[in-house]
């Protein structure tokens, strides 16, 4: 099962437009979102990704340079997660990330290291940081479906990255590492029960 994610008070403006959409037996279909731009509180269920991860290191006092330094390092999401549990876990911010984190951090950075940052720090850095498998569901599953679609099933890596091979996913522009890193974060973090989701989110949509 995916981490529980923590309630959220929805937007009473977007939870209107919603009912209103329902009422007229609408689809909801939300527009995409910028992978780096603040997020409307409605899509809180949806557990963070390893590049807000590690941008809340930086938010918990991390230094630049240590997060530079592990963005040059390659391991793989194993030698990453006894990495962060050992010898990062002094970094500051880490102690408050609980297993399911730890594990989607680990993903992320086996993903997306080694990667250029050397030298970065401070808003140039935290631009650097690659998207992660939450920015490119929310940024791409949404042009065709409703996100819960995605987030409620229960899949296998390789059920997701076949889909995302499958005709109706292909064009979209996503490269072989981007693939990796969406479908791990979706084993560690879909699945996500339907009582969890906002009630306007739960109609509509398709299946894979």
């Amino acid at each position: 099962m995916g981490k529980p994610a923590p309630e959220r008070r929805l937007s009473e403006r977007r939870l209107s437009a919603a009912i209103r959409l329902l009422a007229l037996g609408l689809i909801i279909t939300l527009p995409p979102l910028p992978a780096m731009a603040e997020e409307d509180p409605i899509f809180g269920f949806v557990p963070a990704g390893g590049r807000s991860l590690l941008a809340s290191l930086l938010e918990a006092g991390a230094p630049d340079q240590d997060i530079a330094a592990m963005l040059q390092t390659s391991r793989d999401a194993a030698g990453w997660l006894d990495w962060l549990q050992g010898s990062g876990a002094a970094t500051a911010g880490l102690a408050t990330l609980d297993d399911w984190e730890l594990q989607t951090l680990a993903a992320y950075l086996a993903n997306v290291a080694p990667t250029t940052a050397q030298g970065l720090a401070g808003d140039a850095l935290r631009t650097a940081l690659p998207r992660d498998g939450r920015d490119m569901i929310m940024r791409h599953c949404q042009s065709c479906h409703i996100i819960t679609v995605t987030v409620t099933q229960d899949r296998p890596r390789e059920a997701w990255l076949g889909t995302l091979r499958n005709p109706s996913h292909v064009e979209i522009a996503l490269s072989a590492s981007d693939h990796s890193e969406i479908a791990d974060y979706l084993v560690l973090n879909a699945a996500i029960p339907i009582d969890r989701i906002p009630r306007e989110l739960r109609a509509g949509g398709a299946s894979y």
